[in-house]
């Protein structure tokens, strides 16, 4: 069982874990705003530009569960320095796709190599007491949210999409230049958290299923991320569409847009969640956030100007930032020491799950029904989670 580092060492190991989470971020968050913009490039119809998102999330799907339990085996150092190249590797390869078929290639690979996240969340876990955990997450959190306020800024800043599919060369080296700075950084700064043990586990996806959702907290915990994933996923699948179509927005104006949700998920994971969680507790704070949720994501839908657009937008961005780092939390709380990487991989993987879903309906209803759909059923979607949460609340230890 590792244990906790002294106030210095914590102090090194946390200052580059959040460095090495902004680089990674960073480079993922610069390509989200110039996919739809990349797709139509290819001449790719709206359903097969939401497919972009979806590859690259079935692969993450598939590659969550499995780097964690083997970082929970062989440490978390050296599946973090190769995940995290080959994946900056698949930036530079989705440049050069010439069809949206290999496009969803290059997607589908980078998101099996990125599917590290568990394995970053359970090194936090490792140097972080366990009364600590959600606000450390929510400290990690931060580290995600100026990532994705960097990366989308940069995209679209960078993107010169009049120029066809080469218009996207600059910004997709960009996200690749961050990805190997982040694995260069993890070889020469980031020690061991896990030693390894040798050992080959005996636990695979179903039965690590079945005790997760044997589990009365971590059950409820994982049914919520699904379902507000699935709806999140799909309104960023399609919101530059629904922007372009509803205010004439192109990729920098997405990136601006998504630069703000960064800043103010910035502010409230890496301050907020921390206060909150010590006054109220993490199943509350999950409350709050979900109920913030539900109305920016109806605010966006009622719409009718862009500044409305963008204040529902920031709504949601406070939620989704003070639900997360809880979520995580309350599942590492829930969680034996060894099998951390094992049981947040396989919520990473249930949440990429998600995403292969979101964007494909809301792409559907996108074309089929009206742009705006997605926003309606994402406010849906959440409602089951409200229940849920509260479920959460009844169970977990009260606070003093």
């Amino acid at each position: 069982m590792s244990q906790a580092p002294t106030t210095l060492g914590d102090r090194r190991a946390l200052f580059i874990l959040l460095s090495v989470t902004f680089l990674n971020i960073a480079g993922f968050g610069l390509v989200i705003p110039l996919l739809p913009f990349f797709g139509k490039a290819l001449d790719a119809p709206a359903w097969q530009i939401a497919l972009l998102f979806s590859a690259f999330s079935f692969g993450q799907f598939l590659g969550e569960p499995f780097w964690g339990r083997l970082s929970d085996r062989i440490g978390r150092r050296p599946v973090l320095i190769v995940t995290i190249a080959i994946a900056a590797l698949c930036y530079i390869a989705l440049a050069f796709a010439p069809t949206i078929w290999l496009a969803f290639l290059a997607r589908f690979a980078s998101g099996v190599f990125s599917g590290n996240i568990s394995t970053l969340q359970g090194c936090m876990a490792d140097i972080t007491p366990p009364d600590q955990r959600a606000g450390r997450m929510g400290v990690m959190g931060s580290a995600f949210s100026l990532g994705f306020m960097t990366g989308p800024a940069l995209g679209g800043l960078l993107a010169q999409p009049e120029l066809g599919p080469i218009g996207f060369h600059i910004p997709l080296f960009a996200a690749a230049g961050f990805g190997l700075a982040s694995a260069l950084g993890v070889f020469l700064f980031v020690k061991e958290t896990r030693p390894p043990t040798g050992e080959s586990r005996p636990h695979g996806r179903p039965p690590a299923l079945r005790e997760a959702f044997g589990h009365p907290i971590i059950s409820r915990v994982m049914i919520i991320s699904f379902v507000i994933v699935s709806g999140f996923a799909g309104i960023e699948a399609t919101y530059g569409l629904w922007t372009e179509k509803r205010f004439g927005w192109g990729p920098r104006e997405i990136g601006l847009a998504f630069m703000v949700i960064g800043v103010i998920g910035a502010f409230a994971q890496g301050i907020g969640t921390s206060i909150l969680v010590r006054r109220f507790g993490e199943a509350r704070v999950l409350i709050a956030g979900l109920t913030l949720m539900f109305i920016g994501m109806f605010v966006q839908f009622a719409s009718f100007a862009w500044p409305m657009a963008v204040l529902g937008l920031a709504i949601v961005g406070f939620g989704q930032s003070i639900c997360f780092p809880n979520l995580v939390g309350l599942i590492s709380l829930s969680t034996p020491p060894d099998r951390q990487g094992e049981m947040l991989g396989l919520n990473m993987s249930n949440n990429a799950l998600a995403r292969i879903g979101g964007p494909i309906y809301a792409g559907q209803l996108f074309s089929i029904v009206d742009p705006a759909a997605p926003f309606a059923l994402g406010c849906i979607l959440i409602l089951p989670a409200l229940v849920l949460a509260f479920q959460v609340l009844k169970r977990v230890p009260r606070r003093a």
